[in-house]
């Protein structure tokens, strides 16, 4: 009897489905034990979600944006008002209710997708028990939600769990009021008056987000500008943006609680400051989900953050054991989950595999206008981590910008100084997450500014900036920025 491999995933989101199908590709038997549904916060309560309440804000934004210099009448049935309200609205509560229905769905189809593939999906939260058997095996005991347990003997477990929202101990969620990320879409009236603690990649998009649905937005930032983690170009046209469209930005400004007083809520700053507004939420980072799983005890070594140590192709220190995703705490992104459970299948089942390359990925933050980045930072290069040329062009130079209104923005490349072979790049625009794509392949595959520039390109369209900034790089003999 042929022997078959046995795997074990622990966890449903994109480390552990994409893991599973291809282990189950490869031939092995595959169990996937998820406790809340398949795609796990990534589909269900996070990246999905969010981006669908995203797609509708940024519908709000274009209009209210353009709408009078593209020459659009809107009929204003107050026209006795000297100020009239808004002519567009949003029914938040149709917004959610649509939000919750695509991301379960989308849970539906990568569960379908995952059976189909020949896994067993058990529905409870997995363990690992001791350290590795004599052959080599390891066990995982699945506890169900009436807490009943199965053991199940696996040839290798992948740990992709991800993480959950952090609590300040004075500003706990109520679901109400003050609410995390994940309890937004039980809102069923928007809120009047949104404080957004938190300056990150989750809060500005929020922030972003419900100032463009009507809500007036307080953002809460402890550092000094908005995005911090971000190119700081990127970061100033999106804080010039959010300022412009009547958000309150609160630099160096940092939460210490924040307590409910009535149908209010009351935010507390460090400095003892007092703001107030009808919900709070909560964006102040993530914990990874590694507490009461065994791993210590089964060899596996934790960071002291609690994120699981790994390797590049997802090794963690123990045998037979691999991890990815949020939970490594390597890079939040779907993507980033996905191709780190891919690695250690492909590893682990004997196949060609290359390690994890943070250089070649590319992000996008989903505000608007969305920024996205690739390769090496504009904080790299002056931190002298690698020696770059830059060239950065604003969009209002482009003529499709200028047809649709665009007004913020730019496309900003790096290259090495002699080869010319691009190594990062920055787009700040409206779907700044599509024209990334280009000069991820640039970095991908080594590309050179000079390759970039002589591809063909539609004119009129914001792709043609990218064309552009390769032709300057190439054509420059000096370094520096334009």
């Amino acid at each position: 009897m042929e022997y078959v491999t046995r795997i074990v995933i622990i966890g449903g989101g994109p480390g552990g489905y994409e893991a599973a199908l291809v282990a189950a590709q490869l031939g092995a038997e595959v169990t996937v034990v998820d406790c809340d549904g398949l795609g796990g916060a990534s589909v269900l309560t996070d990246c999905v979600p969010s981006k669908t309440l995203i797609a509708t804000a940024e519908v709000m934004t274009t209009f209210d944006s353009s709408y009078e210099e593209l020459g659009i009448i809107v009929a204003d049935d107050t026209p006795h008002i000297d100020t009239p309200a808004r002519v567009v609205g949003v029914d938040l509560g149709k917004v959610n209710r649509r939000v919750k229905r695509l991301a379960l769905a989308q849970s539906h189809d990568i569960t379908a997708s995952v059976t189909r593939a020949g896994a067993r999906v058990m529905r409870g939260r997995g363990r690992l028990e001791g350290m590795q058997g004599l052959d080599g095996s390891r066990k995982v005991v699945v506890r169900a939600a009436d807490g009943t347990e199965e053991t199940l003997v696996a040839d290798a477990v992948l740990i992709a769990t991800g993480g959950h929202p952090r609590e300040l101990p004075d500003a706990q969620p109520d679901g109400e009021r003050i609410l995390n990320w994940t309890q937004v879409y039980d809102l069923t009236e928007l809120p009047e008056e949104l404080i957004v603690v938190g300056s990150g990649v989750t809060g500005a998009e929020f922030a972003g987000a419900y100032q463009a649905l009507g809500s007036r937005v307080t953002l809460v930032s402890s550092r000094d500008r908005v995005l911090p983690g971000e190119d700081p170009d990127a970061a100033a046209v999106l804080e010039d943006v959010f300022r412009r469209r009547g958000m309150n930005v609160m630099a160096r400004s940092r939460a210490a609680a924040a307590k409910r007083v009535g149908d209010r809520v009351e935010v507390t700053l460090a400095d003892g400051r007092v703001i107030s507004g009808s919900h709070c939420l909560m964006a102040v980072g993530a914990i990874p989900n590694s507490e009461g799983m065994g791993l210590e005890e089964a060899g596996v070594k934790l960071r002291e953050s609690g994120h699981i140590w790994t390797d590049k192709v997802s090794r963690t220190t123990a045998p037979g054991v691999y991890a990815a995703g949020d939970v490594t705490g390597v890079f939040a992104l779907a993507s980033v989950a996905a191709m780190q459970g891919r690695i250690a299948m492909y590893h682990f089942l004997g196949d060609a595999v290359a390690p994890l390359n943070l250089k070649t990925v590319s992000s996008n933050v989903f505000t608007d206008p969305e920024i996205a980045t690739v390769g090496y930072t504009q904080a790299d290069v002056d931190g002298g981590k690698i020696d770059a040329r830059v060239v950065k062009l604003p969009l209002l130079r482009n003529p499709r910008a200028k047809m649709q209104g665009i007004r913020d923005g730019f496309v900003k490349i790096f290259c090495r100084p002699g080869t010319g072979i691009v190594v990062g790049g920055v787009v700040v625009s409206p779907r700044a997450s599509e024209l990334i794509h280009p000069i991820s392949i640039a970095v991908d595959n080594n590309l050179t500014v000079e390759q970039i520039a002589n591809a063909f390109t539609v004119y009129p369209s914001l792709s043609g900036s990218i064309a552009e900034v390769a032709r300057q790089l190439h054509t420059r003999k000096s370094g520096g920025e334009l």
